[in-house]
C-alpha cells in the first residue's frame, strides 16, 4: 500500500485505521480538523510504529480545503498508495425543519469529498499502476435513515461503479459498510443509542481490521461480523415498505450538547 492517508483521522474508525496501518508499517498522512489531536497522535504513531507520520488540517466540508487534499493525493512525493476516506458525522435532526446548512456540510463531507479525493487517487495509481480506495460506508446505505442513509447509499454506490472502471488496472475500490461501533461517532453527533443492546455494537479495532483484509483481497463491498452480514442480507431480501415502517433508527438525545459533529 505505501503511504496511506486516512481522512476523519483524530478519532473513531479512522484513528483505528491511523494505527493499525502504522503498525503494519505504512506511512499515514493524517487529515481532520483538529490540529492538536493530529499533532498528537502522530507523534504516538512515529515514537510506537517508527513511522512517517505527515499532519495535514483539512475541513472536508470545504471545497478548497479538500482540493489541498486532493493536491497532495496527487503529489509523486511519498505518493499515497491507500486513500481511506472515513471522515462524517452522524446528523441526528429530521430534514423537514431540520438546518439545512448542517444537511449541506454533511453533503459535502460524506459524498462529494468522498469524490473529490477518490478521482484525485484514482487517476494518480492508475498511472502508477497500483493502489487502492477505501470508503467507509454504513449498514445504514440499505435502511430509510434520512439523508445520512442517502449518503452512504451514494458512498456504497459509488464505491461498486468506481471498481467496475478500475478493473484490470491494478487499483481497486472497497466499501465497509459497518453497523454500530463503540467510537466517539454518536456521542459527538448527539445521537441516542441508549435502546440499542450490546450485541449491536462492534469493536472499532474489528471494523478496521475486516475493511483492510478486504482491502488486500481486493474485495469490492465488506460487512464486518456475521451478525451484520445477515441483518443485511435480511434487509436486501425484505419488502421496501418494511424498511421504511423502520424508518429512523437514530434519535437525538433529549438535550443535546454543543460540541462539533465528528471530525471531518
Amino acid at each position: 500500500m505505501g503511504t496511506a492517508l486516512v481522512t476523519g483521522a483524530s478519532a473513531g474508525l479512522g484513528l483505528e485505521f491511523a494505527w493499525q496501518l502504522a503498525t503494519a508499517h505504512h506511512d499515514v498522512v493524517l487529515v481532520a480538523r483538529d490540529e492538536e489531536r493530529l499533532t498528537r497522535l502522530a507523534r504516538q504513531l512515529e515514537a510506537a510504529a517508527g513511522v512517517r507520520a505527515e499532519v495535514l488540517v483539512a475541513d472536508l466540508a470545504d471545497r478548497a480545503q479538500v482540493d489541498r487534499v486532493a493536491d497532495r493525493i496527487r503529489s509523486d512525493e511519498d505518493p499515497v498508495g491507500l486513500l481511506v476516506n472515513n471522515a462524517g458525522f452522524g446528523l441526528a435532526q429530521r430534514f423537514v425543519g431540520g438546518d439545512l446548512a448542517r444537511e449541506e456540510q454533511a453533503l459535502d463531507v460524506m459524498v462529494r469529498a468522498v469524490m473529490v479525493l477518490s478521482h484525485a487517487a484514482a487517476g494518480s495509481m492508475v498511472a502508477r499502476g497500483r493502489g487502492a480506495i477505501l470508503n467507509v460506508g454504513s449498514m445504514a446505505a440499505l435502511l430509510a435513515s434520512g439523508t445520512y442513509s442517502a449518503h452512504k447509499a451514494w458512498v456504497r454506490s459509488f464505491t461498486e461503479g468506481l471498481a467496475v472502471e478500475l478493473k484490470g488496472t491494478g487499483v481497486t475500490a472497497t466499501a465497509v459498510n459497518p453497523g454500530f461501533v463503540h467510537t466517539e461517532f454518536h456521542a459527538r453527533g448527539d445521537i441516542d443509542t441508549r435502546a440499542y443492546p450490546e450485541v449491536a455494537w462492534l469493536d472499532a479495532q474489528d471494523v478496521v481490521a475486516d475493511a483492510l483484509a478486504a482491502v488486500r483481497r481486493g474485495s469490492v463491498l465488506t460487512t464486518p461480523s456475521l451478525r451484520y452480514r445477515t441483518a443485511a442480507g435480511l434487509v436486501r431480501i425484505a419488502p421496501r415498505s418494511a424498511v421504511r415502517a423502520f424508518g429512523r433508527y437514530r434519535k437525538q438525545i433529549e438535550h443535546p450538547s454543543l460540541d462539533e459533529p465528528a471530525d471531518t
